[in-house]
């Protein structure tokens, strides 16, 4: 098992330069891959391109570059610049975003999401391997049909004819196209426990494209607390369990709440999502089960944290992506050695 690091997006407690500064500090470490989000703020290339440029080893990978927010031709043409400037480091990761997201900011329809990320991916990787581009799906035609658009090429030639692609899934039929699809899974909420049924459902898509599970990347960002107590480290990471299980998306689609009612947690997803939705953002952060964020997170002790790896390890990841829950660089950069020396002591790093 490999690290990573999930840095996020930026926000009003974040900086580029602290950005940056964990980045190097995770190349200096070993870590293999560091993750830059979207949503409706800053964007992922932009940070991965900029710390692309100041790092040396580290692979950069995108986490995710929204579906609705470019062309698949643009998304091509951004992956293999980035992979150009970084020297073959780059990782393209993709999701739908959600449909408040997708069609309030982007103004993209949300519906049929499996069919539009199929034909996505499929036009990505015809360009990126310098195929001439032309298309004709239920979503995408290229070119444009009784027009003056001309099927085309990608213009330079990137190091890479295959840019590695990974899939932000959450439900089953997501997970199954991942498999089939993909090079990997951006996991989120993940819990070995749990982890086998998804699993079975990257295999079937697996299986549809002739492949095993062995080769694909299942890369969960877990969040990190670092300290002796616990239940106090939870505590930082309840506020964005409950933004996600209870506010993130409307009542009728939020998907990570259907992930924690799948994982068992039917009734308190469902109080914490009426607490949040009811703008009771700290009662809902309270009715998040202690069990949901233990088996999702990796708190306590570097002992404890590194016999949670093991469990990770066997439960299928082979990239763990650490989110850290610190309050300032120094300590963000602490948690990473910590992280790193939890690892050599788990005995399952690579």
């Amino acid at each position: 098992m490999r690290l990573g690091l999930s840095l996020g997006y930026q926000t009003a407690w974040s900086t580029p330069a602290d950005h940056l500064a964990l980045a190097q500090e995770a190349d200096r470490l070993g870590y293999s891959v560091v993750w830059a989000a979207e949503a409706y703020g800053s964007d992922s290339p932009s940070m991965l391109a900029w710390m692309a440029g100041q790092t040396e080893r580290i692979d950069v990978g995108s986490a995710v570059m929204q579906i609705p927010a470019r062309t698949p031709a643009m998304t091509a043409m951004t992956a293999a610049t980035i992979d150009a400037l970084s020297g073959g480091r780059f990782r393209l990761g993709l999701g739908v975003s959600g449909p408040q997201v997708s069609e309030g900011w982007h103004g993209v329809r949300f519906a049929k999401p499996l069919a539009r990320t199929r034909e996505y991916v499929d036009i990505v990787k015809l360009a990126v391997a310098r195929k001439e581009v032309a298309y004709d799906g239920e979503h995408y035609t290229l070119p444009l049909p009784d027009g003056p658009g001309k099927a085309l090429r990608l213009g330079f030639h990137p190091p890479r004819e295959h840019i590695p692609i990974y899939l932000a899934a959450v439900g089953p039929k997501n997970l199954e196209l991942a498999g089939e699809i993909a090079d990997g899974w951006l996991a989120v909420f993940y819990a070995p426990e749990f982890a086998e049924e998804q699993l079975a459902s990257v295999r079937a898509g697996r299986a549809k494209a002739g492949k095993e599970l062995a080769g694909f990347d299942v890369v969960p960002s877990v969040p990190v607390v670092v300290g002796d107590d616990v239940a106090s480290c939870a505590e930082l990471v309840r506020w964005y369990a409950a933004l996600y299980v209870g506010g993130m998306g409307s009542r009728q689609q939020n998907f990570y709440n259907q992930l924690a009612t799948r994982m068992g947690y039917g009734d308190a997803a469902r109080e914490v999502q009426d607490l949040y939705l009811a703008k009771r953002q700290r009662d809902a952060a309270a009715a998040v089960p202690m069990e949901f964020i233990d088996r999702t997170s990796l708190l306590g002790p570097k002992e404890r944290i590194a016999e949670r790896m093991r469990e990770y390890a066997a439960a299928g990841v082979t990239t763990l992506s650490v989110t850290l829950f610190v309050a300032d660089r120094d300590s963000g950069v602490q948690t990473l050695r910590t992280v790193a020396e939890a690892l050599d002591l788990s005995g399952v790093g690579e």
